[in-house]
């Protein structure tokens, strides 16, 4: 089989050569766009990362596609429909950073809550140890709540009641018996956004979620409420965040994750395009005042990035496109 993998590390190459014996693999720094060039009419397969969109002007430069095996848990950065339409299979990485991207969610909130981020700052650059303005608040007796109670919400829920917290949680598919045995309660959506010192958001980006955090409900969140993003930018509407920090009903929030994330590393070409989005320049100008917030802590897509996360993601990747070469696929991505 025939495999274009595009790579982010050079560390990958040896890896996937060791283990695909036998297949021909053409690898590629970056991403599917950084190649927008490379055309590939013998290629059954291409490996992906969420930074690569898959669109169907992508899949038209390898006709004969036929599996697309992506790094990763998400899959809204490829075009289903069209995959779809032209029969190409495409298997994800369904489990392996539950623990991983909770956990980052929790250095983020512990960042916010105990002022680390100022306070570093004032002992590098001022050489001052100072404790004023530096006041944090204990996590142990806060509410918090989890958005999606899913395998990243599970290991969120286990580590906030290891704080001593309140943990309340919003699903479309609730397990009470789950919810019993691990110390928690569902709640609906706007009594969470209204109950919650915290707000942590652990769900898939898809029709349902987009912009499940709105201009429209932000006023709901309870005054003073902290906000995590470790999810997808999307999920959360970047001008409601910017609206909820200057009214002051978020005191602070931890984004991994941002709309529009990937303009972020081109926005002065953005905005000297002859014609650009007016939408995209908004979002990445509302991205650029989150970014210099004080009462913002903001990460570049890193909660998955440990070296046994990136290890389960490599071998699960590597027995999909096995799987795929013989005829029977796993880890399907419904489209």
């Amino acid at each position: 089989m025939k495999i274009v993998y595009f790579y982010e590390e050079e560390s990958e190459k040896a890896l996937f050569q060791e283990s695909l014996v036998g297949d021909e693999i053409v690898f590629l720094k970056g991403t599917v766009q950084d190649n927008q060039n490379y055309q590939d009419e013998t290629a059954e397969a291409i490996v992906v990362f969420v930074n690569s969109q898959v669109t169907a002007e992508d899949m038209k430069r390898f006709p004969n596609l036929k599996f697309i095996a992506t790094r990763s848990t998400g899959f809204d950065h490829i075009d289903l429909s069209e995959a779809k339409n032209r029969n190409i299979t495409i298997s994800n990485v369904p489990t392996y950073g539950e623990n991983t991207v909770a956990e980052f969610s929790f250095a983020l909130l512990l960042a916010l809550a105990r002022k680390i981020y100022p306070a570093y700052n004032r002992v590098v650059e001022e050489g001052s140890f100072s404790q004023e303005g530096l006041k944090g608040f204990d996590l142990s007796g806060k509410t918090i709540g989890i958005v999606g109670a899913g395998n990243i919400g599970k290991h969120s829920i286990a580590i906030a009641n290891g704080f001593g917290m309140e943990v309340i949680a919003f699903d479309a598919y609730r397990n009470e018996e789950f919810a019993q045995n691990a110390n928690f309660k569902y709640v609906e959506f706007d009594q969470l956004l209204s109950s919650a010192d915290i707000i942590s958001l652990h769900v898939p980006l898809n029709p349902h979620t987009r912009h499940l955090i709105n201009k429209e409900n932000i006023s709901k969140i309870k005054k003073g409420a902290i906000l995590i993003n470790t999810s997808r930018g999307e999920v959360v509407e970047t001008e409601a965040i910017v609206e909820a920090l200057e009214k002051g009903i978020l005191s602070g929030a931890g984004l991994d994750v941002l709309e529009e994330e990937g303009l972020m590393d081109d926005e002065i070409s953005l905005i000297f395009q002859e014609h650009p989005n007016p939408e995209s320049l908004k979002t990445v100008l509302a991205n650029q005042y989150l970014i210099d917030h004080p009462q913002v802590i903001i990460t570049p897509h890193i909660a998955f990035d440990t070296q046994e996360a990136i290890n389960r993601i490599f071998n699960t990747s590597i027995e999909n496109l096995k799987a795929f070469g013989k005829g029977n696929p796993i880890n399907l991505v419904k489209n």
